[in-house]
């Protein structure tokens, strides 16, 4: 009885597209990981509160991907794309949490130094 209802579970799993993402919403993902990143390096730098950072981090990730999706609604097409912002903030929020991981209890006493490079690299890329 097992192996047919895992034949029958492989087989409707296959058939799904419950899970079909297209590729604009990967690029959502990236974008959203990428300024969660970048937004929690300065803020966990300026601060060195994770709780902060993390925060902040995902606010941005959520900020820029919804104003984007009014930007689409209002002029571009006229359509808001729940997905794009869905993939943008999913995104923020793996990054986010990523962060907050390794900024842990044990690595607040000491000054991470690739946390230093992003936002020395950041700071030079916003300010040139």
């Amino acid at each position: 009885m097992k192996t047919i209802l895992l034949i029958l579970a492989f087989g409707f799993a296959n058939s799904s597209n419950a899970q079909f993402i297209t590729d604009d919403d990967m690029l959502h993902f990236g974008a959203g990981a990428i300024l969660s990143s970048a937004t929690y390096s300065i803020v966990y730098a300026k601060t060195n509160n994770s709780k902060k950072a993390f925060w902040y981090s995902l606010g941005v990730s959520t900020l820029v991907g919804l104003s984007k999706e009014l930007y689409d609604e209002y002029f571009i097409d006229g359509r808001f794309d729940n997905s794009e912002l869905l993939s943008t903030i999913t995104g923020g929020f793996v990054a986010s949490y990523t962060f907050n991981i390794f900024t842990g209890k044990k690595q607040k006493k000491r000054k991470l130094n690739w946390q230093i490079l992003i936002y020395k690299l950041c700071h030079n890329f916003f300010n040139w």
